[in-house]
């Protein structure tokens, strides 16, 4: 009796052994595919092989894609991405040349077509007196003489009834003040 439960307790330590020994190798291999195997193309990769980088996510990824082109992975702290991931990544990524894109192909894609950020749109001078800037991003106006009168990137001017009426609210800003 006592050689069967011998026996029985190394046939189950086997069995853990196994199994532990199956569970690390899938672990390996986990890691192996969460880990590029080459260095990934900051200009050129998809946001499924960017998000396979240690510390991007989804939105991360999305930031990497939109802040293209990079001509360094320093560059990627410039369109957000903390200076943390930034230091995890740098040995994993490269940074190629922009991919060319047809003209053709570019009207058969419109998800290909990047706009330009700017940091300050210059609108057209208003059409009157009493005219307000609308952010139409916020939803709020700002009256001549406010800071960010004319200065928002995606706004126009209209009057300050049909802003109201539109549903803006008027902006809690300071107006504007000369240097001493």
């Amino acid at each position: 009796m006592k050689k069967k439960i011998l026996i029985g307790l190394a046939l189950i330590a086997m069995a853990v052994v196994v199994l532990f020994s199956l569970a690390l190798a899938a672990d390996k291999e986990a890691v192996k595919t969460m880990i590029p195997a080459g260095k990934v193309d900051l200009n050129s990769a998809s946001q499924k092989e960017l998000e396979g980088l240690p510390g991007v996510g989804s939105a991360t990824a999305k930031k990497i894609i939109a802040g293209r082109p990079y001509s360094s992975a320093a560059d990627l702290s410039k369109a957000g991405v903390p200076a943390k991931t930034i230091t995890k990544i740098t040995p994993l990524v490269s940074v190629g040349s922009v991919p060319a894109v047809a003209p053709t192909a570019t009207k058969a894609l419109p998800s290909l077509k990047k706009e330009q950020p700017s940091t300050v749109t210059t609108p057209a001078a208003p059409a009157g007196k009493g005219m307000v800037w609308v952010n139409k991003e916020t939803k709020v106006f700002h009256r001549e003489g406010d800071y960010w009168y004319g200065k928002t990137k995606k706004g126009e001017y209209m009057t300050e009834a049909d802003a109201l009426k539109a549903g803006y609210r008027e902006a809690k800003t300071q107006k504007k003040t000369e240097s001493k």
